[in-house]
Protein backbone atom coordinates (compact mmCIF):
# COMPACT_ATOMS: atom_id res chain seq x y z
CA UNK A 1 0.00 0.00 0.00
CA UNK A 2 1.21 3.38 -1.10
CA UNK A 3 1.43 6.16 1.75
CA UNK A 4 -1.22 8.89 1.44
CA UNK A 5 1.65 11.20 2.19
CA UNK A 6 5.28 11.37 3.04
CA UNK A 7 6.59 13.35 5.40
CA UNK A 8 9.59 15.65 3.76
CA UNK A 9 12.21 15.81 6.46
CA UNK A 10 12.24 19.73 7.08
CA UNK A 11 7.84 18.71 7.58
CA UNK A 12 9.38 15.74 10.11
CA UNK A 13 11.60 18.24 11.66
CA UNK A 14 9.33 20.63 12.34
CA UNK A 15 6.64 18.60 13.51
CA UNK A 16 8.78 16.57 15.92
CA UNK A 17 9.88 20.06 17.37
CA UNK A 18 6.10 20.95 18.44
CA UNK A 19 5.91 17.44 19.46
CA UNK A 20 8.75 18.02 21.92
CA UNK A 21 7.22 20.49 23.64
CA UNK A 22 4.85 18.48 25.03
CA UNK A 23 6.46 18.24 28.74
CA UNK A 24 4.11 15.38 30.25
CA UNK A 25 4.34 11.62 30.57
CA UNK A 26 1.61 9.72 28.87
CA UNK A 27 2.38 6.54 31.16
CA UNK A 28 1.98 8.67 34.81
CA UNK A 29 -1.07 10.67 33.87
CA UNK A 30 -2.76 10.24 30.41
CA UNK A 31 -5.40 13.12 30.77
CA UNK A 32 -2.74 15.23 31.83
CA UNK A 33 -1.00 14.14 28.78
CA UNK A 34 -4.02 14.17 26.13
CA UNK A 35 -4.52 18.01 27.65
CA UNK A 36 -1.16 19.44 26.73
CA UNK A 37 -1.67 17.90 23.44
CA UNK A 38 -4.89 19.74 22.74
CA UNK A 39 -3.32 22.81 24.18
CA UNK A 40 -0.51 22.39 21.45
CA UNK A 41 -3.98 22.49 19.25
CA UNK A 42 -5.56 25.03 20.52
CA UNK A 43 -2.41 27.61 20.38
CA UNK A 44 -2.29 26.74 16.57
CA UNK A 45 0.97 25.15 16.90
CA UNK A 46 0.39 22.60 15.05
CA UNK A 47 1.66 22.97 11.28
CA UNK A 48 -1.06 23.25 8.35
CA UNK A 49 0.18 20.43 6.64
CA UNK A 50 -0.34 17.85 9.23
CA UNK A 51 -3.88 19.21 10.04
CA UNK A 52 -4.73 19.06 6.16
CA UNK A 53 -3.57 15.44 6.26
CA UNK A 54 -5.51 14.66 9.11
CA UNK A 55 -9.07 16.31 7.46
CA UNK A 56 -8.21 14.14 4.99
CA UNK A 57 -8.64 11.55 6.42
CA UNK A 58 -10.93 12.21 8.52
CA UNK A 59 -13.06 13.22 5.32
CA UNK A 60 -12.37 9.81 4.13
CA UNK A 61 -13.75 8.02 6.54
CA UNK A 62 -16.76 9.86 6.95
CA UNK A 63 -17.69 9.35 3.39
CA UNK A 64 -16.55 5.43 2.91
CA UNK A 65 -13.89 6.46 0.38
CA UNK A 66 -11.53 4.67 2.66
CA UNK A 67 -10.80 2.90 6.00
CA UNK A 68 -6.86 2.41 5.62
CA UNK A 69 -4.61 5.03 5.09
CA UNK A 70 -0.50 5.02 5.50
CA UNK A 71 1.92 7.80 6.09
CA UNK A 72 5.56 7.59 5.98
CA UNK A 73 8.57 9.73 7.59
CA UNK A 74 6.64 10.59 10.90
CA UNK A 75 7.89 12.00 13.85
CA UNK A 76 9.82 9.59 16.50
CA UNK A 77 11.55 9.88 19.66
CA UNK A 78 15.62 10.80 19.32
CA UNK A 79 16.33 7.65 20.94
CA UNK A 80 14.83 4.49 20.68
CA UNK A 81 15.97 1.54 22.77
CA UNK A 82 15.49 -1.91 21.83
CA UNK A 83 12.98 -3.64 24.20
CA UNK A 84 14.00 -6.70 26.26
CA UNK A 85 11.41 -9.54 25.20
CA UNK A 86 11.46 -11.02 28.68
CA UNK A 87 9.60 -8.42 29.82
CA UNK A 88 9.16 -5.47 27.20
CA UNK A 89 6.63 -3.28 29.09
CA UNK A 90 8.34 -2.29 32.11
CA UNK A 91 11.94 -2.28 30.20
CA UNK A 92 10.22 0.68 27.88
CA UNK A 93 9.23 2.32 31.18
CA UNK A 94 12.70 1.78 32.38
CA UNK A 95 14.20 3.26 29.15
CA UNK A 96 12.13 5.56 26.99
CA UNK A 97 12.39 8.97 28.46
CA UNK A 98 10.97 11.24 25.90
CA UNK A 99 7.75 10.45 23.94
CA UNK A 100 7.62 12.02 21.01
CA UNK A 101 5.84 8.65 19.55
CA UNK A 102 2.88 9.18 21.55
CA UNK A 103 2.55 12.68 20.91
CA UNK A 104 2.39 12.05 17.46
CA UNK A 105 -0.24 9.49 18.22
CA UNK A 106 -2.28 11.77 20.49
CA UNK A 107 -2.28 14.08 18.16
CA UNK A 108 -3.39 12.29 15.17
CA UNK A 109 -6.18 11.15 17.42
CA UNK A 110 -7.34 14.56 18.31
CA UNK A 111 -7.23 16.16 14.85
CA UNK A 112 -8.95 13.11 13.50
CA UNK A 113 -12.01 13.25 16.38
CA UNK A 114 -10.94 9.51 17.59
CA UNK A 115 -10.67 9.26 21.24
CA UNK A 116 -8.38 6.98 22.40
CA UNK A 117 -9.52 3.58 24.25
CA UNK A 118 -7.24 1.36 26.92
CA UNK A 119 -7.80 -1.71 28.70
CA UNK A 120 -7.30 -1.73 32.37
CA UNK A 121 -5.64 -4.95 32.44
CA UNK A 122 -3.49 -4.52 29.92
CA UNK A 123 0.05 -2.90 29.93
CA UNK A 124 -0.72 -0.99 33.39
CA UNK A 125 -3.44 0.17 31.59
CA UNK A 126 -2.10 2.29 29.24
CA UNK A 127 -3.41 3.93 26.11
CA UNK A 128 -0.03 3.19 24.36
CA UNK A 129 0.71 -0.22 23.11
CA UNK A 130 3.35 -2.20 22.06
CA UNK A 131 3.06 -4.68 19.72
CA UNK A 132 6.48 -6.63 19.95
CA UNK A 133 7.23 -10.31 20.27
CA UNK A 134 7.07 -11.05 24.38
CA UNK A 135 9.56 -14.11 24.78
CA UNK A 136 6.68 -16.33 26.66
CA UNK A 137 4.24 -15.99 23.90
CA UNK A 138 6.31 -17.37 20.87
CA UNK A 139 4.60 -18.86 18.40
CA UNK A 140 1.32 -18.21 19.73
CA UNK A 141 -1.65 -16.59 18.11
CA UNK A 142 -1.59 -13.25 19.99
CA UNK A 143 0.00 -9.86 19.04
CA UNK A 144 2.17 -9.68 21.55
CA UNK A 145 3.93 -12.86 19.92
CA UNK A 146 6.56 -13.13 16.50
CA UNK A 147 4.38 -15.50 14.69
CA UNK A 148 1.63 -14.63 11.43
CA UNK A 149 -1.63 -13.71 12.41
CA UNK A 150 -4.87 -14.68 11.04
CA UNK A 151 -7.55 -12.64 9.89
CA UNK A 152 -9.12 -10.78 13.00
CA UNK A 153 -10.78 -7.69 14.18
CA UNK A 154 -8.40 -6.91 17.81
CA UNK A 155 -10.54 -7.73 21.57
CA UNK A 156 -12.84 -10.03 19.12
CA UNK A 157 -14.41 -11.72 22.33
CA UNK A 158 -14.35 -8.22 24.07
CA UNK A 159 -17.70 -6.18 24.56
CA UNK A 160 -15.54 -3.21 24.27
CA UNK A 161 -13.95 -3.15 20.88
CA UNK A 162 -11.86 -0.37 19.41
CA UNK A 163 -13.37 1.20 15.99
CA UNK A 164 -9.61 2.54 14.61
CA UNK A 165 -6.22 1.14 15.40
CA UNK A 166 -2.98 3.36 14.24
CA UNK A 167 0.05 1.93 14.56
CA UNK A 168 3.47 3.65 14.62
CA UNK A 169 6.88 1.81 13.36
CA UNK A 170 9.19 2.36 15.93
CA UNK A 171 11.70 -0.06 15.17
CA UNK A 172 11.09 -1.74 11.89
CA UNK A 173 13.95 -3.84 10.65
CA UNK A 174 14.73 -3.30 6.96
CA UNK A 175 15.82 -6.23 5.55
CA UNK A 176 12.36 -8.40 7.29
CA UNK A 177 9.42 -8.40 5.13
CA UNK A 178 6.09 -8.22 7.56
CA UNK A 179 3.21 -7.00 6.43
CA UNK A 180 -0.26 -5.99 7.92
CA UNK A 181 -2.95 -6.57 5.62
CA UNK A 182 -6.57 -5.39 5.79
CA UNK A 183 -9.76 -6.13 4.34
CA UNK A 184 -12.55 -3.91 4.18
CA UNK A 185 -15.75 -5.75 5.41
CA UNK A 186 -17.73 -4.11 2.29
CA UNK A 187 -15.48 -6.01 0.34
CA UNK A 188 -16.22 -8.95 2.73
CA UNK A 189 -20.22 -8.92 2.44
CA UNK A 190 -19.47 -8.67 -1.91
CA UNK A 191 -18.89 -12.14 -1.38
CA UNK A 192 -21.81 -13.10 1.04
CA UNK A 193 -25.84 -13.66 -0.08
CA UNK A 194 -28.34 -12.02 1.91
CA UNK A 195 -29.16 -15.03 3.92
CA UNK A 196 -25.80 -15.64 5.10
CA UNK A 197 -25.31 -12.16 6.02
CA UNK A 198 -28.82 -12.80 8.16
CA UNK A 199 -27.60 -15.53 10.06
CA UNK A 200 -23.95 -13.62 10.95
CA UNK A 201 -25.91 -10.45 12.54
CA UNK A 202 -27.41 -13.10 14.73
CA UNK A 203 -26.25 -13.50 17.92
CA UNK A 204 -25.44 -17.48 17.39
CA UNK A 205 -21.25 -17.14 17.43
CA UNK A 206 -18.73 -17.42 20.14
CA UNK A 207 -14.97 -16.59 20.85
CA UNK A 208 -12.50 -17.49 23.28
CA UNK A 209 -10.37 -14.59 24.08
CA UNK A 210 -6.70 -14.63 23.37
CA UNK A 211 -4.13 -16.24 25.55
CA UNK A 212 -2.53 -13.06 26.56
CA UNK A 213 -6.15 -11.55 27.70
CA UNK A 214 -6.42 -14.91 29.86
CA UNK A 215 -2.61 -14.44 31.74
CA UNK A 216 -4.02 -10.67 32.38
CA UNK A 217 -7.68 -11.93 33.96
CA UNK A 218 -7.69 -15.81 34.91
CA UNK A 219 -11.61 -15.23 34.32
CA UNK A 220 -11.69 -14.39 31.07
CA UNK A 221 -12.49 -17.67 28.98
CA UNK A 222 -14.92 -16.97 26.24
CA UNK A 223 -17.35 -14.18 24.87
CA UNK A 224 -21.03 -13.83 25.22
CA UNK A 225 -23.03 -15.48 22.49
CA UNK A 226 -22.53 -12.75 19.51
CA UNK A 227 -23.10 -12.24 16.01
CA UNK A 228 -20.28 -11.95 13.55
CA UNK A 229 -21.81 -8.57 11.24
CA UNK A 230 -23.03 -5.39 12.67
CA UNK A 231 -24.16 -2.13 11.33
CA UNK A 232 -23.79 -2.20 7.98
CA UNK A 233 -20.23 -3.93 7.87
CA UNK A 234 -18.74 -4.59 10.99
CA UNK A 235 -17.24 -7.43 11.82
CA UNK A 236 -16.69 -9.32 15.13
CA UNK A 237 -14.50 -12.30 14.39
CA UNK A 238 -11.83 -13.91 14.83
CA UNK A 239 -10.81 -16.85 11.83
CA UNK A 240 -10.51 -19.92 13.04
CA UNK A 241 -11.11 -19.19 16.33
CA UNK A 242 -14.73 -17.81 16.53
CA UNK A 243 -16.85 -20.70 16.12
CA UNK A 244 -20.91 -21.37 16.62
CA UNK A 245 -22.25 -21.43 19.52
CA UNK A 246 -23.20 -25.55 20.68
CA UNK A 247 -26.75 -24.72 20.14
CA UNK A 248 -26.43 -22.87 16.99
CA UNK A 249 -28.39 -24.40 13.84
CA UNK A 250 -26.74 -25.62 10.94
CA UNK A 251 -27.49 -22.25 8.84
CA UNK A 252 -25.27 -20.87 11.05
CA UNK A 253 -22.38 -23.07 10.51
CA UNK A 254 -22.77 -22.71 7.14
CA UNK A 255 -22.67 -19.12 7.13
CA UNK A 256 -19.42 -19.42 8.96
CA UNK A 257 -18.26 -21.12 6.45
CA UNK A 258 -19.09 -19.03 3.51
CA UNK A 259 -17.49 -15.69 5.63
CA UNK A 260 -14.29 -17.83 5.34
CA UNK A 261 -14.62 -18.35 1.88
CA UNK A 262 -15.33 -14.98 1.45
CA UNK A 263 -12.20 -13.76 3.51
CA UNK A 264 -9.62 -15.74 1.11
CA UNK A 265 -11.89 -14.77 -2.09
CA UNK A 266 -12.01 -10.81 -1.38
CA UNK A 267 -9.64 -7.79 -2.44
CA UNK A 268 -7.17 -6.73 0.18
CA UNK A 269 -4.84 -4.36 1.20
CA UNK A 270 -1.51 -4.72 2.65
CA UNK A 271 1.01 -2.99 4.07
CA UNK A 272 4.58 -3.26 4.94
CA UNK A 273 5.10 -0.79 8.21
CA UNK A 274 8.64 0.91 8.26
CA UNK A 275 10.15 2.46 10.79
CA UNK A 276 8.53 5.96 10.58
CA UNK A 277 5.43 4.78 9.55
CA UNK A 278 1.93 5.31 10.44
CA UNK A 279 -0.73 2.60 9.40
CA UNK A 280 -3.95 3.37 11.09
CA UNK A 281 -7.12 1.34 9.62
CA UNK A 282 -11.02 0.29 10.93
CA UNK A 283 -10.91 -2.49 13.67
CA UNK A 284 -14.43 -3.67 13.01
CA UNK A 285 -15.83 -2.15 9.90
CA UNK A 286 -13.01 -4.77 8.14
CA UNK A 287 -10.07 -7.32 9.51
CA UNK A 288 -6.42 -7.16 9.70
CA UNK A 289 -3.45 -9.46 9.66
CA UNK A 290 0.35 -10.18 10.23
CA UNK A 291 2.28 -12.10 7.26
CA UNK A 292 5.50 -12.77 7.41
CA UNK A 293 6.74 -12.40 3.93
CA UNK A 294 10.23 -12.90 4.25
CA UNK A 295 12.14 -13.28 7.12
CA UNK A 296 16.09 -13.18 6.47
CA UNK A 297 17.40 -12.68 10.38
CA UNK A 298 14.74 -14.19 13.35
CA UNK A 299 16.38 -12.46 15.66
CA UNK A 300 16.08 -9.25 14.04
CA UNK A 301 12.66 -9.77 12.87
CA UNK A 302 11.68 -10.66 16.71
CA UNK A 303 12.95 -6.59 17.53
CA UNK A 304 10.26 -5.31 15.24
CA UNK A 305 8.36 -2.55 17.89
CA UNK A 306 5.07 -0.88 16.97
CA UNK A 307 3.44 1.83 19.04
CA UNK A 308 -0.36 0.92 19.22
CA UNK A 309 -3.29 3.28 19.87
CA UNK A 310 -7.02 1.84 20.01
CA UNK A 311 -9.63 4.82 19.27
CA UNK A 312 -13.44 5.07 19.28
CA UNK A 313 -14.96 6.33 15.88
CA UNK A 314 -16.34 9.35 17.47
CA UNK A 315 -16.83 11.11 20.61
CA UNK A 316 -20.56 9.41 20.78
CA UNK A 317 -19.20 6.37 20.09
CA UNK A 318 -16.84 6.96 23.05
CA UNK A 319 -19.40 8.41 25.52
CA UNK A 320 -22.21 5.25 24.52
CA UNK A 321 -19.61 3.36 26.78
CA UNK A 322 -19.04 6.25 29.57
CA UNK A 323 -20.84 3.88 31.92
CA UNK A 324 -17.39 1.69 31.79
CA UNK A 325 -15.10 4.15 33.02
CA UNK A 326 -12.51 3.09 35.22
CA UNK A 327 -11.52 5.41 38.33
CA UNK A 328 -13.06 8.23 35.96
CA UNK A 329 -10.47 8.10 33.30
CA UNK A 330 -12.32 9.07 30.10
CA UNK A 331 -11.46 5.76 27.85
CA UNK A 332 -10.54 3.57 30.14
CA UNK A 333 -12.25 -0.05 30.60
CA UNK A 334 -12.01 -2.98 32.11
CA UNK A 335 -12.47 -6.66 31.50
Amino acid sequence: MEPIYVLSDPEREQLTAVLESVAKSPYENYEDFSQAVGDVIARGEVPAFFTDICARIHADRSSGASDAHALRNCPLDAEIPLLDLDDPVADKHAKKRTFVGEAFLELFAQLVKTPLLSYATRFNGDFFTDVVAINRYSGMQTGFSDSELVYHNDRTAHPVRADFISLLGMHCPEGEYIYTGFVDGRDLLAHLTDEEQAELRTAQFITPFDVFSRDNNKDLTVSEVHPILENHHSFRYLDTCTTAAPDAPVAAKDALLALKNAVVRADKTRHRIRTGDLFTFANQDGLHSRDKMEINDAAAARQRWLLKTYAFRDEAAAQRHSDRWLDGVRGRVGD
